[in-house]
């Protein structure tokens, strides 16, 4: 047996997605270079690991056993590697945040210098929807959350990052260059929403709701990605955080709209529960974040102050 930890952590990953497609994407590696370590791997093995029906990838009852050895393995490498640094004073282990989608413009800023500081400090950040992230914080599955809305059911304690502010937004302004929309204007426009669930979709509803706004036909997508490409492929328009936008504003692919009452303005929260038994981790996190957060939100989002 000739096999590498490489392979083991492929192997475990398809086995974990039953896909290759959707295991080279949590990888971060291309299809062909997952097929070729699964296929050096299953060349060491005379029975199957796994077996293809129709289209669907499926793992053999041995291909399981393989990957439950895997996965001990990988995590006794993990613990060797934590011990060694561990012995040189260094704090190691997992840093476990959870934030809703369009944070995804925000949370890297206030972790890259960490993460640099701290080599033996792993990072699980899951990207979900607003219900997701309440979810894993009430369940104590995360250090950390950064939310926009603050949950109302539990205490918190928390720290304020920096402002969210929503614009309408469209591909080319729907009337006169200039023009203030009105709300009878909003009929006629095609709108595009977020899933139920999703911070943003609430403030989008709250305001139109709140000023008797109607409006046209109704999309809802399931991302804020997909909402600003569709807006840039003029189906039509949607009040969304800008703080994600700013590539598109440069190049003139999306236009903020003017409306009575807009930006929303909300505000980036971290948040933990106030029961919560910090790790030396996420104290340090903490203590950075506090002392950090000034100098990131100047230097990496100054663009950001004049919207």
């Amino acid at each position: 047996m000739n096999y590498t930890l490489q392979q083991l952590r492929i192997f475990k990953t398809i086995a974990e997605t039953k896909s290759i497609t959707k295991a080279s994407e949590v990888l971060h590696l291309t299809q062909p270079a997952v097929s070729i370590q699964l296929k050096k791997l299953q060349e060491q093995f005379d029975i199957p690991l796994t077996e293809v029906i129709g289209r669907q990838l499926y793992i053999t009852e041995f291909g399981q056993e393989i990957a439950q050895v895997s996965e001990r393995i990988l995590n006794e490498v993990q613990s060797i590697r934590y011990r060694s640094r561990a012995h040189k004073g260094q704090l190691v282990g997992t840093l476990k945040i959870s934030i809703v989608s369009t944070a995804k413009y925000v949370m890297p800023y206030f972790l890259s210098g960490f993460m640099s500081e701290h080599e033996g400090v792993d990072l699980q950040m899951d990207v979900i929807n607003k219900a997701g992230v309440i979810r894993s914080l009430e369940d104590n599955a995360v250090d950390f959350a950064l939310v926009s809305v603050l949950p109302e059911h539990f205490d918190i304690d928390m720290v304020t990052l920096m402002k969210n502010k929503l614009y309408l937004v469209g591909s080319k302004a729907p009337l006169e260059k200039g023009k203030p929309i009105r709300k009878s204007d909003f009929a006629k426009l095609p709108f595009i929403f977020r899933e139920k669930g999703s911070a943003t979709r609430r403030a989008m509803v709250d305001f139109l709701q709140a000023n008797g706004i109607r409006t046209g036909k109704m999309m809802q997508l399931t991302s804020n990605e997909a909402v600003k490409q569709a807006v840039i492929a003029g189906l039509g328009y949607s009040i969304m955080p800008i703080i994600g936008l700013k590539n598109e504003l440069n190049i003139g692919s999306l236009k903020i709209l003017p409306v009575k009452g807009l930006p929303i303005s909300t505000t980036w929260n971290l948040i933990w529960l106030k029961s919560k038994k910090f790790s030396p981790i996420a104290e340090a996190y903490l203590e950075y974040v506090r002392a950090e957060k000034d100098t990131i939100i100047r230097e990496k989002f100054q663009w950001y102050e004049g919207y």
